[in-house]
C-alpha cells in the first residue's frame, strides 16, 4: 500500500511549509507572544489566504479549491511544525468542514467565502464542564423552527477572534450543532488563560436564539456532532504530527552540535536511544493520524482509527516533546527558544476533545460493539 502524498497534496504541503518558514519565524512569533494583543498573526493569516491555503477544503461554489481533508491536513501539519499563531485548526478543522457539509445555503454563503479570503475566523465550542464531548451538558430547547441555547462551554479555541462559533448541545432527544454569532444577545465570552497562550474563552449562553438557517443538518441534526468530532480529532492529530516532527528536528540538530568532552552528545548511548525513541514515536503518530484522515477523506468508517490516532497523538506526542526538552537540558524550557512553544502546543493538543483516557474508553466501546 502506498502511503505517500499525491503530487497535488505534496505541492500543498510544500507551499504551506514555504510560507510558514518565511512568515512564522521564531523571532516573529516570539514578538507576537510578548505583545499586548492576542496570540494571532493577521499578516500570516492574510498570506495564507492569498496563497489559497485557507480554501483548500472549501467547496468551489464558495470560492475554495474543493479538495479533500488530506489537503487540509497537509496545511495543518505545517502549522503544527511552527505552532503558528493563527486559528487554522479552529477554522479549517473544527468549523468549516461541518458548515460545508451540513450548513444551510444561507449560512454557508455568509461564512465560507470569508474563510477563503481570510476575512472570517470560525471555531467550535465542543467541550463542557464535567461532560463528555459526545454528550454535551449545554441545552438546546426547541423554539419554533430553531432553538434557544443555554449553558456554558469551556476552553473554546480562538473564541476571542471568531466571527461564528459552532456549538454542540443536547436537545433531550439527541444532540444538535448550531452556529452562534458571539455578539448575539445572551452570549458572553470570558477570556481564559491557556497552556499555549491562545485567545480562548469560556463562552456562556443564556437563552441565545438560533434560527433554522443556523441549525446544521436540519433534516437529521443528530448525525452532525459525531461527524464533526471524528474529523476535528483526526485533523488535530495531524497537527500534532507537525509538532512532533519539529521537536525531533530541533533536538537532532542540538544533540549533534552540542559537545561534551569534545564529542557530540548524540554519540552518548543514553542520548541516542532517547532521540531514537522520539523518532519512532513521531512515526507512530504520523502513521495513525494519516491513516485515520485518509479513511475519512475516502468516506470509509474510521471510528476506531480516529480513536487510536488520538491515543498515539496524546501519549506518544507527550513522550516526544518531553524527551526533546530533557535532551536539551535547561535551554529546552527557555521561552526564547522555539522548543518551549512546541511543548506547550503539544500539551494543549493532547487534552483538547478528550485525552488518552477518553479515547481509550471510546475505543473500548467500539471494540465491544463490534465483538
Amino acid at each position: 500500500m502506498d502511503f505517500s502524498f499525491s503530487d497535488e497534496q505534496q505541492a500543498v504541503s510544500e507551499l504551506a511549509q514555504q510560507i510558514l518558514d518565511d512568515k512564522a519565524t521564531h523571532e516573529v512569533v516570539r514578538g507576537i507572544e510578548q505583545g499586548d494583543g492576542h496570540r494571532h498573526d493577521p499578516d500570516l493569516w492574510s498570506t495564507m489566504a492569498e496563497a489559497g491555503l485557507l480554501g483548500m477544503g472549501i467547496p468551489e461554489e464558495y470560492g475554495g479549491a474543493g479538495l479533500s481533508l488530506m489537503e487540509v491536513g497537509a496545511v495543518l501539519e505545517q502549522v503544527g511544525r511552527k505552532a503558528a499563531p493563527v486559528p487554522a485548526l479552529e477554522t479549517l478543522g473544527l468549523a468549516a468542514p461541518a458548515i460545508a457539509e451540513f450548513g444551510s445555503e444561507a449560512l454557508a454563503s455568509s461564512l465560507l467565502p470569508g474563510v477563503v479570503d481570510g476575512s472570517k475566523i470560525l471555531t467550535a465550542a465542543l467541550m463542557d464542564e464535567l461532560a463528555p464531548v459526545e454528550a454535551p451538558s449545554t441545552k438546546a430547547e426547541a423554539d419554533g423552527d430553531g432553538y434557544r441555547v443555554t449553558g456554558a462551554k469551556v476552553c473554546v479555541p480562538s473564541a476571542l477572534l471568531a466571527d461564528c462559533i459552532l456549538v454542540s448541545a443536547s436537545t433531550g432527544n439527541g444532540t444538535v450543532v448550531v452556529a452562534v454569532d458571539p455578539a448575539a444577545d445572551g452570549c458572553r465570552l470570558l477570556p481564559v488563560e491557556t497552556t499555549a497562550g491562545t485567545p480562548d474563552a469560556r463562552v456562556e449562553f443564556d437563552g441565545v436564539a438560533v434560527d433554522a438557517d443556523h441549525v446544521l443538518g436540519a433534516s437529521d441534526p443528530g448525525v452532525v456532532l459525531p461527524w464533526l468530532l471524528e474529523r476535528a480529532t483526526a485533523l488535530q492529530c495531524v497537527t500534532m504530527v507537525g509538532v512532533c516532527e519539529a521537536s525531533v528536528d530541533i533536538t537532532s540538530t542540538y544533540i549533534t552540535e552540542r559537545k561534551q568532552f569534545d564529542v557530540p552528545i548524540a554519540s552518548f548511548q543514553a542520548v541516542g536511544q532517547r532521540a531514537a525513541d522520539a523518532y519512532i514515536d513521531t512515526e507512530g503518530v504520523r502513521l495513525t493520524a494519516w491513516q485515520a484522515l485518509w479513511r475519512l477523506s475516502e468516506g470509509r468508517d474510521a471510528s476506531m482509527e480516529v480513536a487510536a490516532a488520538k491515543i498515539w497523538a496524546a501519549e506518544a506526542g507527550q513522550r516526544v516533546v518531553h524527551a526533546s526538552v530533557h535532551l536539551h537540558g535547561g535551554v529546552g524550557v527557555d521561552r526564547d527558544y522555539p522548543l518551549g512553544r512546541l511543548f506547550l502546543a503539544a500539551k494543549q493538543l493532547e487534552l483538547q476533545l478528550g485525552g488518552t483516557t477518553a479515547q481509550l474508553r471510546q475505543l473500548g466501546r467500539l471494540i465491544a460493539a463490534n465483538a
